[in-house]
């Protein structure tokens, strides 16, 4: 707990060092990694922490609350269900009262319903204050996104995005091994402890250090025509529209994997619990290594270039993955294998499939980052049940749901691909 805290607390005086945000008439990079750009990684770091820290403690969970794994593995696609359903209200309200004070809002609820999940004593308690959690940490889901298109063009929206995942990647690492080691020593409790902690620190860096970012001519009123107006127009526009979707089936595979990987490793391939946390943490090392990667490739290649090599390669590992896992030939090396290559082609298409989808959004910058958000969350939370409800002590419910969203993320890209040139 004590090391969470530092990491956030040094974190946050990075960003303290800078006391003035980048001109937003600028719409390029000035620095590698502004300390803005930290803020925003942080807070777009916060769902991951609620989503991946909490994993390894699943069979402590279940015991203690006199449940099966299904059932908590359920209290994961009650989160991602959450976020998806909040979104779609933060985007309208960020875009008439600006990017801060939902910002603060949403912390607020984020660090209490955190609180509140700590003295759950069944598992529908659990599920419900889960839910209330994630309508506050979607406001970190959301206008983050925002936030950097306000300030920058696609090229360098896309390598913000990029440079946001190395910061984001770090909590998938850092989650489940804390987590872990939290179980060790104390109750599954203490870590929506640890949790609370990192909410609060997020809230006070907001409210001190952020300043406001919507141009007054972007603003747009919160009434139901406009906002209804705006929802239908995204839905219709079909470059945002699917490449939102090849967004949205990819981080889909994401959640399935994350839902899944208990299970997996520590039920079907008896992973120690201890060393799960580790295993998850090399995936999402792929993850922010490739985007880095990607970032710098931006500088000779396009978006649209990086993103059809990316979905190609990842449609054709994890189709692999597949036939083996079928055959009955997969072990759990292969199976990490596979994964670490997914993990590797999501860190190209996650970040350039976004800045594309809001490329031409600009005068309603935060109902399109919703509603992206709102696509993610939904996807992934089918993708999140599907995995739990599929009860087979292999890997062919995570391999199989796995594949069915690259395919989907594939094709959606193809399709964005083609309205584009």
């Amino acid at each position: 707990m004590i090391h969470t805290a530092c990491y956030y607390v040094e974190l946050l005086l990075v960003a303290y060092t800078v006391s003035i945000m980048p001109d937003t008439s600028s719409r390029h990079l000035t620095r590698q990694f502004p300390a803005w750009l930290v803020l925003m990684g942080l807070l777009t770091a916060l769902a991951p922490l609620a989503i991946d820290m909490y994993l390894p403690a699943f069979p402590a969970i279940a015991s203690d609350l006199h449940t099966t794994e299904g059932n908590v593995e359920r209290t994961l696609a009650s989160y991602l269900l959450g976020m998806a359903l909040a979104q779609l209200f933060y985007g309208p309200i960020a875009d008439r009262f600006g990017r801060k004070l939902p910002l603060i809002f949403g912390l607020t609820l984020f660090s209490i319903a955190s609180f509140a999940v700590s003295f759950s004593h069944d598992i529908e308690h659990l599920m419900w204050w889960r839910i209330a959690q994630a309508f506050g940490g979607a406001a970190g889901a959301v206008i983050p996104r925002a936030v950097i298109r306000d300030q920058l063009d696609t090229r360098n929206a896309a390598k913000a995005l990029s440079l946001i995942m190395l910061i984001m990647g770090a909590t998938p690492i850092l989650a489940p091994i804390i987590g872990g080691q939290i179980l060790v020593v104390a109750h599954w409790r203490v870590i929506f402890y640890v949790i609370t902690l990192c909410g609060v620190l997020l809230l006070l860096s907001t409210a001190f250090f952020m300043r406001e970012t919507l141009a007054p001519e972007n603003v747009n009123p919160l009434r139901v025509s406009t906002i209804a107006h705006n929802y239908k127009a995204l839905f219709l526009h079909r470059g945002f529209f699917f490449y939102s979707l090849a967004a949205a089936f990819g981080s889909a595979g994401m959640f399935a994997y994350i839902s899944g990987s208990p299970r997996t490793f520590i039920s079907v391939f008896e992973v120690p619990t201890h060393w799960f946390g580790f295993l998850f943490g090399l995936n999402a090392f792929c993850l922010i290594l490739s985007s880095q990667i990607g970032a710098r490739l931006l500088n000779r290649f396009t978006p649209q270039q990086l993103l059809s090599v990316a979905q190609n390669l990842q449609l054709a590992i994890v189709l692999t993955g597949l036939m083996f896992t079928l055959f009955g030939i997969i072990n759990v090396y292969g199976v990490m294998a596979m994964l670490m290559g997914f993990m590797a082609c999501q860190g190209f298409i996650n970040p350039n499939a976004a800045a594309l989808a809001l490329s031409e959004q600009g005068h309603r910058l935060g109902v399109a980052s919703a509603l992206m958000g709102t696509l993610q969350m939904l996807c992934g939370a089918l993708a999140g049940l599907s995995v739990s409800l599929w009860q087979d002590l292999s890997a062919i419910p995570l391999v199989a749901v796995l594949a069915g969203c690259v395919s989907i993320s594939w094709f959606s890209g193809r399709r964005a691909l083609q309205q584009s040139s």
